[in-house]
């Protein structure tokens, strides 16, 4: 199954420029996975060491930020919407 994620312009030279991109997976995790296949290097900037999302990347399925569904085990379909935001500071 193709889903349709939106990368930031942080990440699309990884991306050879392209703002979005397909990747299959039935979880977010393992549709990261397959986005590392598919783009060597993208899946070490969005999850850590430790198997966890980065602490200032976010993701969203369908407009719900994942760490408030079930993190990286958010179920998808192929309807589904993906979009990583990269968190935004400042003071």
């Amino acid at each position: 199954m193709s889903i349709k994620v939106k990368v930031p312009t942080q990440l699309r030279s990884l991306t050879e420029g392209s703002p979005e991109v397909a990747a299959d997976g039935d979880t977010v995790r393992a549709l990261i996975q397959d986005l590392e296949v598919r783009f060597p290097g993208i899946g070490s900037r969005l999850v850590d060491d430790g198997g966890s999302l980065r602490r200032f990347v976010n993701v969203y399925v369908n407009d719900e930020d994942v760490r408030f569904l079930q993190g990286l085990d958010t179920e998808l379909s192929e309807e589904t919407r993906v979009s990583i935001i990269p968190a935004v500071a400042g003071g």
